[in-house]
């Protein structure tokens, strides 16, 4: 009964809605002014806004809930029998998954400074409800491999970076826009593609073929199309599948179940068998690995993004709960042990923030140094990004104490998602590993990070001395698998050292170089060094506009 002597509320703090999830987030902000083009900042500040202030809303907030309690459903056959293989959402799936699309989040390849204001609004989506965003990543990341065959791409590419999503299963050449999903591993092989089983006959119609097996993780089973590896007579090779045939027909595309699994919940990841199922080859046979890798290079940029964008929405609500709860005699933000938790957190998310945008940037520009760095960058971030994630997630359940190990709070939702993305796309080996190759096949990538990193030589003696350390690493090459996560890790905090002492308020550079890098730091959040402005760092990270 409310109003009862018993029950009276006080000491809570208010929801965290009602704000912009773009213009409050200073470390974002400045990243997007950073790197877009002064002809179109306007106009991408004013767009970004725009979907801030959606995704901070209550009404999308509750949406991101309903998505997570209502999880994806198979009906593999139809009440006459009839074998369908649909997968049904609930409505709130598809207002989000909406919503992205027409937010321009497939969209980044033909726009100006398109993978920046991209990059910026999935980090922004991924705080509303992450679980939409892997269909959004998937038809992002198809198009570079589409591009391999200029045909395939005519046709395909206006529907993947289409603003109108269309639910409907039928075929693609009669819907105004496309979403599509990836299959690469299978039950013996999980990352070592290459001993894929799945085979692929020619067919009479040049370019297609028939394909039989199985795929172990399917992402996103209702997309329109998906790209997937199979054994063709020349070896590996990439395929695009086509949910609906062309003539209406559905094609063969047997969903045995979805995973359950530890979070990510409102998406369907699927098992799907191949039997007979209509494909076309997407660039050439016993290629495959090399058709698809840049597919694979920009889903693995999302999942920096999508950590960094699910670290920025632990630490808001951190510092937001701690701005407005009180304990022994004044606020939980000003008491000096919870501030040096939150400015450690903070620290760990502008940082996350910073590397991750410097990447899309690399990709609007598209020179040859660029793409470079690239190469190395991308796995060094990803592997660093998305392993700090369920730490920072955990550590922000934990100021709210109780509160944020109660579901209603959100935090459990975020600390169920935080793993994923360190899992997806390879995982932290595969990231290390692929660091390795690319510095030992590919001297121009680590000439060109290198380079970056270069350009705050000086600046602080700690990141100096940081960079000579990574440089004896380099030295020695030999025997280096078992020292491969060491090296990424190495590599992603000097670059995240390099942006943020030529970027970042003097505060936080001084933060990161003095506890990531000069070693002034425990082995948990809340151990910064004496002598530090924390309060500015909190401040900073503050989720007001």
């Amino acid at each position: 009964m409310a109003g009862t002597p018993t029950h009276t509320v006080t000491n809570q703090p208010p929801p965290l809605v009602g704000h912009d999830l773009f213009t409050s987030d200073r470390a974002l902000v400045a990243a997007v002014e950073r790197h877009c083009g002064p002809d179109v900042l306007d106009e991408v500040r004013a767009e970004l806004s725009v979907l801030g202030r959606a995704a901070g809303s209550a009404q999308l907030q509750e949406w991101g809930v309903q998505a997570n309690e209502h999880p994806p459903r198979l009906r593999t056959h139809d009440r006459y029998g009839h074998r369908i293989d649909e997968v049904e959402f609930h409505p709130a799936w598809h207002r989000l998954l909406g919503k992205g699309v027409s937010a321009g989040l497939t969209a980044a390849w033909n726009r100006p400074s398109g993978h920046v204001r991209r990059a910026a609004g999935f980090l922004v989506w991924t705080q509303v409800e992450a679980g939409n965003c892997c269909p959004l990543s998937m038809t992002h990341a198809a198009v570079p491999a589409l591009r391999t065959d200029p045909g395939l791409a005519a046709e395909w590419e206006p529907r993947l970076t289409s603003t109108l999503y269309d639910r409907a299963l039928r075929p693609a050449a009669q819907k105004p826009g496309a979403l599509f999903g990836m299959g690469m591993t299978e039950k013996q092989g999980g990352s070592d593609v290459r001993a894929n089983t799945t085979e692929a006959r020619p067919l009479a119609e040049a370019g297609t073929y028939a394909l039989t097996g199985h795929k172990w993780f399917c992402s996103a089973p209702m997309s329109d199309g998906f790209l997937v590896l199979a054994q063709a007579p020349e070896g590996l090779t990439c395929f695009l599948v086509p949910r609906v045939l062309p003539d209406g027909a559905r094609n063969v595309f047997l969903i045995q179940r979805l995973k359950d699994k530890l979070g990510n919940r409102s998406n369907a990841s699927a098992e799907v068998e191949f039997a007979g199922t209509w494909a076309r080859r997407v660039g050439e046979e016993g290629r495959g690995v090399r058709t698809i890798i840049e597919m694979v290079a920009a889903t693995r940029l999302d999942c920096a993004l999508g950590s960094a964008g699910l670290m920025r929405q632990a630490v808001a609500q951190a510092i937001h709960h701690c701005t407005y709860r009180e304990a022994f005699g004044g606020r939980l933000l000003d008491k000096p042990l919870m501030r040096n938790v939150l400015a450690d957190l903070a620290l760990e998310s502008e940082a996350a923030t910073t590397l991750a945008l410097r990447l899309a940037a690399a990709y609007d520009d598209g020179g040859e140094q660029e793409r470079a760095f690239l190469r190395l960058a991308i796995p060094a971030a990803k592997y660093w990004i998305t392993k700090r994630c369920a730490p920072v997630a955990v550590e922000a359940a934990e100021c709210l104490g109780g509160n944020g190990y109660v579901e209603e709070s959100g935090l459990p939702r975020l600390v169920r998602e935080s793993p994923l993305n360190s899992v997806w796309e390879g995982a932290g080996n595969v990231q290390a590993l692929d660091v390795l190759r690319a510095l030992q096949r590919e001297p121009a990538a680590l000439d060109a990070c290198l380079t970056e990193i270069g350009r705050a030589h000086g600046a602080d003696h700690r990141l100096d001395r940081a960079v000579k350390d990574l440089f004896t690493e380099l030295a020695d090459l030999d025997a280096v698998e078992g020292r491969a996560r060491r090296l990424a890790e190495r590599l992603a905090l000097v670059l995240q050292g390099s942006l943020l002492v030529r970027h970042a308020p003097p505060e936080v550079a001084d933060a990161f170089c003095a506890a990531r890098l000069g070693g002034d730091h425990g082995a948990s959040f809340g151990t910064l060094p004496t002598g530090l402005d924390l309060k500015v760092m909190v401040e900073r990270a503050r989720p007001v506009s």
